[in-house]
């Protein structure tokens, strides 16, 4: 509960700090932009007066105003005054120049022939007149025209005569647009006004068409003077409805908080006043305080999103604590149980330890007798042949005796090229009786060899040589589609001529009885493999295709084979990285057996 009310507690804080710090920086930005712009449009003012202050003064030089002044009453005198203030009005850009006596008489305007001339007027009245005349240096004032009604900047200055006397004063009007467009120029994103107040507060330049010629200063009951309505002749001057809010905390003393209302609704700026120069006038910028708001919820947020970062930080740290704790109890708890399972551990280990030994004398027991099992068949197929092989060596023997017992006869009666050609004939027939001696040696034998590049159709070439040897096999049609070029396979030339010979002999037995009993073996490339196909025309094979290669599975009599040839034979080829299918025969009787085995990899 108490770290609720903490929290709370610390969460209110935080907006509260945010909500002031926010509105500090908000009224700093809204202060220094009121700043740049009072110093912009300062110096656009000093600048446009340093532009035509002096003018008037070189205008007063000129010999042919004091001659106008001393001689009013010569009209050529007169018409050349006025000729030369419309040259003076063209080069200096100005909109109105004319000259007027001590007694404020106008006698000369460059406007001398319009309807709306000053020649005529008096403006004695005019504070840029008797300002001229009693401090007899160059005047300023702000007024309305009295012929024209438009706003202009009067620059005046004394005309003297050769003694030294004021004879009248020049005077030069100037237009104030520019100084409205620069104004009126996007200095800033923010929603600003401007206006410029006289002396008496009358706003005579303002950036709202409403605020123009408004009172800026007097309450609603205290009257206009008389001399702002001369100055702004035929304008109501109503007061504004201007309410002081205060000065915000952290700013300069020239800076107030006000509340406009006004046709379009009640607004709240920050007003700042910065005095123009050479003139009694004030430049009054108020920026709307909306920007402020904003500051401080952006403020409000960030101080939110700090103080949630914060609390997170500190509940994750303290969940952190709460749990490092619990995880030290529990680190004891379960060395204490490590510690009591140790031992069980251990005793677990030994045992397994003797269970991988065991089973690993069982993989090397079961792969030699699978070595063994690979050679008992070979010797099984050799078994099966051994009458064959007796026959076929039978018949050399017996002709081996009888060209002996011919050469010795052919010797004593001295026949020399007979008994040469006797030992010839004896010569082959051991030859051949060795040839197919060592066919069945190099069978027998075991193969410990990696697998390498085999021609296919060595292995066949060998194993037809072996199943020559068998008594059945003279009845049998063997055709033999040997390719004339090499075929490379990945392999080992035993053990490929192993499964080769039992394919063979398979197809002997499986054609037994048939009316004509063929076999025909064929090599097809196929691309990145060859395929080595027996086909015979017998009985055919079960249903079940697949039963055929698992072991001690025949369709055969006990005499014929114990059915683990073809088992034997499939792990022969799988281990070679081939594989071996059977099926029946889809062109007529009999079954198809297929060796396939991958083509020698070839290097770049």
């Amino acid at each position: 509960m108490s770290h609720r009310i903490g929290s709370l507690a610390l969460l209110l804080v935080t907006l509260v700090l945010s909500w002031i710090l926010g509105g500090w920086v908000g009224y700093r930005q809204v202060e220094q932009e009121s700043l740049e712009e009072s110093f912009r449009y300062r110096q656009l003012v000093a600048n446009e007066l340093n532009r035509y202050l002096p003018i008037p003064e070189l205008m007063a030089e000129h010999p042919l105003l004091a001659q106008a002044l001393s001689a009013p009453d010569k009209p050529d005198l007169i018409l050349q005054a006025n000729e030369e203030m419309q040259r003076m009005a063209t080069i200096v850009g100005s909109s109105d120049v004319y000259l007027m006596d001590v007694n404020g008489l106008t006698i000369a305007a460059n406007n001398y022939q319009q309807p709306d001339s000053f020649v005529g007027s008096r403006y004695a009245f005019r504070p840029y007149f008797s300002d001229a005349m009693e401090s007899g240096g160059s005047a300023i004032y702000f007024a309305l025209g009295m012929m024209s009604g438009v706003r202009g900047l009067y620059f005046s200055h004394p005309v003297r005569g050769n003694d030294g006397t004021i004879l009248g004063v020049i005077a030069v009007k100037v237009l104030v647009h520019e100084l409205e467009s620069q104004w009126h120029r996007p200095a800033s994103l923010r929603e600003a006004e401007m206006v410029v107040l006289d002396q008496a507060g009358i706003s005579f330049l303002a950036s709202k068409p409403g605020w123009l010629y408004r009172d800026f200063v007097s309450q609603r009951d205290v009257a206009v003077s008389e001399a702002s309505r001369q100055r702004y002749p035929d304008r109501e001057l109503k007061p504004m409805n201007i309410t002081e809010i205060g000065q915000p905390w952290g700013l300069t003393a020239q800076s107030r908080t006000v509340r406009i209302l006004d046709d379009d609704g009640s607004e709240d700026y920050l007003s700042v006043r910065t005095p123009l120069p050479k003139l009694d006038w004030t430049l009054q910028v108020m920026v709307s305080t909306r920007t402020v708001v904003w500051t401080r919820l952006a403020f409000v947020i960030g101080g939110l999103t700090v103080f949630l970062g914060g609390f997170l930080a500190w509940l994750y740290l303290r969940e952190r604590y709460r749990r490092e704790a619990e995880l030290a109890l529990r680190g004891e708890q379960l060395e204490r149980r490590v510690a009591e399972r140790t031992v069980d551990l251990e005793r677990t280990n030994a045992q397994l330890v003797e269970e991988i030994k065991e089973r690993e004398r069982a993989q090397n027991e079961l792969r030699e007798t699978q070595q063994e099992l690979i050679q008992a068949a070979k010797l099984a197929v050799l078994g099966q042949m051994s009458a064959g092989l007796n026959h076929e060596m039978n018949q050399p023997l017996t002709a081996i005796q009888t060209y002996a017992r011919n050469s010795r006869r052919f010797l004593e009666k001295g026949a020399s090229e007979m008994v040469d050609e006797n030992l010839t004939e004896i010569i082959s027939l051991c030859n051949k009786m060795a040839e197919l001696t060592r066919q069945f040696k190099v069978f027998a034998r075991k193969s410990e060899a990696p697998p390498s590049e085999v021609d296919l159709r060595q292995p066949v070439d060998a194993a037809l040589k072996i199943i020559a040897a068998q008594e059945h096999s003279e009845d049998v049609s063997i055709e033999w589609l040997r390719p004339e070029h090499a075929a490379m396979c990945h392999g080992d030339l035993i053990r490929i001529e192993q499964v080769v010979v039992n394919l063979l002999a398979n197809a002997l037995q499986a054609v037994e009885g048939s009316e004509n009993p063929e076999v025909r073996i064929t090599l097809d490339d196929r691309g990145d493999a060859w395929h080595c196909r027996v086909q015979d025309n017998g009985s055919g094979l079960p249903a079940d295709t697949e039963q055929i290669f698992e072991p001690f599975f025949t369709t055969k009599s006990v005499k014929q084979g114990l059915g683990l040839g073809l088992s034997i034979s499939r792990q022969i080829v799988d281990a070679l990285g081939g594989r071996l299918t059977g099926h029946n025969r889809k062109d007529g009787p009999g079954a198809e057996f297929e060796l396939i085995l991958k083509k020698r990899e070839i290097s770049e």
